[in-house]
């Protein structure tokens, strides 16, 4: 359901989800500024990261839904139950982890990049799904800008176009 919260802090973080179809994304607050972390486009894993092993405790991060989406959820127990008993597991959780980091390695060397302007290019280089789905206020958030810096460069952009 769009804009439904899916974790948040009051609820503990004892699984990871799979998003079949639609938009989600992760965000953290600052205040009452909501800052956005990623953003999944379906047919991926997603989950606030917490430290293997832990015991689950609520999360820092929330999760939300920005369009009708449809999610699997997967208890983290169960996972632990697969590695116990198919060794297959070990080999496709790797891969699947091997995604996420390359994931996370480019969310990272996307944050450092000085230029406002670049950072929205390289955005849109990076990402094949149509960036207009996601409201431009999570995507400002998430490049960390403000609204209106990242509403100038997409006009520039459009001018260049034209």
């Amino acid at each position: 359901m769009k804009n439904k919260h899916i974790l948040s802090p009051i609820d503990n973080n004892n699984r990871i989800f799979f998003v079949v179809s639609g938009l989600v994304r992760g965000f953290i607050k600052d205040g009452n500024k909501e800052i956005t972390t990623w953003i999944s486009v379906g047919n991926e894993f997603v989950g606030a990261i917490q430290h293997p092993g832990a015991p689950p405790k609520p999360s820092i991060e929330y999760l939300q839904a920005l369009s009708n989406s449809e999610l699997v959820a997967i208890p983290y127990l169960l996972i632990d139950e697969l590695y116990a008993n198919y060794q297959e597991t070990n080999i496709i959780w790797r891969k699947i982890l091997e995604l996420q980091y390359h994931a996370a390695s480019e969310r990272s060397m996307l944050a450092r990049i000085p230029s406002a302007e670049r950072r929205y290019e390289k955005f849109i280089e990076l990402n094949s799904f149509d960036v207009s789905r996601v409201p431009l206020r999570c995507v400002a958030t998430y490049l960390g800008m403000r609204l209106e810096t990242l509403s100038r460069i997409r006009s520039k952009i459009v001018k260049q176009l034209v």
